[in-house]
């Protein structure tokens, strides 16, 4: 079984509009309000695969309760843990011919004691679990090397973490003594940790950099490129994926998606080749649907097909 971690999950709330007007009113004809966070769209997508999967995190107030009851209505296996505060609002305003302003609350503060009982609960998922995705922000109160301890929780069950975070956070996991499985950064962020441009043409600066220190005890690290597709370091074998033209309708939920191809794909133990094309077909699946962290599965063997994964 999958465990998916949301540790500040949201309602995602779309509001379409041809024209953002400023200091006046704008009335919407369609809302979307789906569970939402980045794990949750991975949970999503895996369950749209026919994977084994079971989303947990923190939860709290009438937002929590309305997420809990998507999930149910979606036959979503989820056992949260209860917090005192109200889960957050993530709010994009589409409009303009592709354009995207979103609103992002902060979110709940969790208490020590909040974050004990997940914990426990967590210890418990973990004796059943083949493998963990841990996806997203922290809420306030979390620590910002949080997910470093949840690694070292995973490993003490022997379950392979796929890590999707970034800045401070991704800094701390990489720092400590147990390493994720796998993580999913992009160019930026890879530069960031580095102080270093990654140049996607030049195989030996690719190599070079994707072997630094940092990176040391990191089965998979997974480089994200958008429309040009990925690079891909495993263990000493380092790949270049390249993907298909699409017609992207709405991008937002793609690397969350991506994270759920790939967790599908190495919890069914596929070849190199298949984990990969997994991870970018169901990325660019999110990409074509209106809807976030959601996929087309009928749209997917034919799409797959066309994703060339290449030794470097």
């Amino acid at each position: 079984m999958i465990v998916t971690v949301t540790m500040n999950p949201s309602i995602d709330i779309s509001y379409p509009l041809e024209t953002l007007k400023i200091d006046t009113v704008n009335r919407v004809p369609l809302v979307s309000k789906t569970a939402g966070g980045k794990g949750l769209n991975v949970t999503r997508v895996i369950h749209e695969l026919e994977g084994e999967v079971l989303a947990t995190g923190l939860l709290g107030g009438h937002h929590g309760a309305f997420i809990a009851e998507q999930l149910d209505n979606e036959g979503i296996q989820h056992q949260f843990s209860k917090i005192a505060g109200e889960t957050r609002n993530s709010i994009a305003i589409l409009h303009d011919n592709g354009k995207q302003t979103e609103i992002l609350e902060a979110g709940p503060t969790v208490s020590a004691q909040e974050l004990a009982d997940f914990e426990g609960q967590l210890n418990e998922l973990l004796k059943k679990a083949s493998l963990v995705t841990l996806s997203g922000s922290l809420a306030k109160g979390i620590p910002v090397d949080y997910y470093r301890h949840l690694l070292t929780l995973a490993k003490k069950y022997g379950v392979k973490t796929l890590l999707d975070t970034s800045g401070a956070s991704l800094k701390a996991s990489l720092e400590s003594a147990d390493k994720p499985f796998l993580i999913k950064p992009n160019t930026e962020e890879i530069a960031e940790l580095i102080g270093q441009e990654l140049v996607i043409d030049d195989v030996e600066n690719v190599k070079a950099i994707l072997s630094s220190a940092i990176f040391e005890g990191v089965e998979w690290i997974v480089v994200s490129l958008g429309s040009k597709g990925a690079i891909v370091k495993h263990d000493a074998t380092f790949y270049r994926v390249e993907i298909p033209k699409i017609e992207v309708v709405n991008p937002v939920g793609s690397g969350d998606s991506t994270i759920a191809g790939l967790a599908f794909a190495l919890d069914a133990n596929l070849s190199d080749e298949e984990i990969l094309q997994y991870g970018m077909v169901t990325g660019m699946l999110n990409a074509m649907e209106t809807k976030t962290g959601h996929i087309n599965v009928a749209n997917l063997a034919a799409l797959k097909d066309q994703i060339k994964v290449s030794p470097m």
